[in-house]
């Protein structure tokens, strides 16, 4: 029993040591996402976010419920959020690169003001956003890669009027 403890133990470890799917966790934080949004917002193959999400879900990091045709992610236990949180205070700490630590430190107003991604409408900050692209004048903040590259394609059908 007790070598099984270290055992558990790796096995989560092992599905949370890819940056994808901590950038999956990082979308899943604050909100419950189906598989076809995952997939617009990190701009990857739709079968790597499934072997993503699949590697997570076995690993109980994320609960799943279907919806019809749809099946929709969120994160099983935040305990792994907070966790993950820890991990990030360890990296402050172990860093000597004074700028890293700054970003690695974001404070929560640092993190204001929130804005949406045009695109999914997912809530961001200039600070957390993943990419920012200057359009007629404007700065626009995203989630993920896909939404950008589905921004750059049209931003017209994106852009208030």
């Amino acid at each position: 029993m007790y070598s099984e403890v270290f055992e558990l133990h790796a096995e989560l470890l092992k599905a949370l040591s890819h940056p994808r799917r901590l950038e999956i966790l990082r979308l899943l934080r604050d909100q419950e996402l189906c598989v076809s949004d995952i997939y617009e917002m990190l701009d990857l193959p739709q079968a790597n976010i499934s072997q993503h999400l699949m590697i997570l879900r076995d690993a109980e990091v994320l609960s799943s419920r279907k919806d019809g045709k749809q099946v929709f992610y969120s994160i099983a236990n935040k305990k792994i959020l907070a966790a993950c949180d820890l991990f990030r205070e360890v990296l402050i700490e172990q860093t000597e690169d004074a700028e890293l630590a700054r970003e690695l430190r974001l404070s929560m107003q640092e993190l204001l003001p929130l804005t949406h991604d045009p695109v999914c409408q997912m809530r961001v900050s200039p600070k957390t956003a993943s990419f920012a692209q200057k359009h007629a004048g404007e700065m626009f903040y995203f989630c993920a890669s896909g939404c950008k590259k589905k921004f750059a394609e049209r931003p017209d059908a994106y852009v208030k009027k």
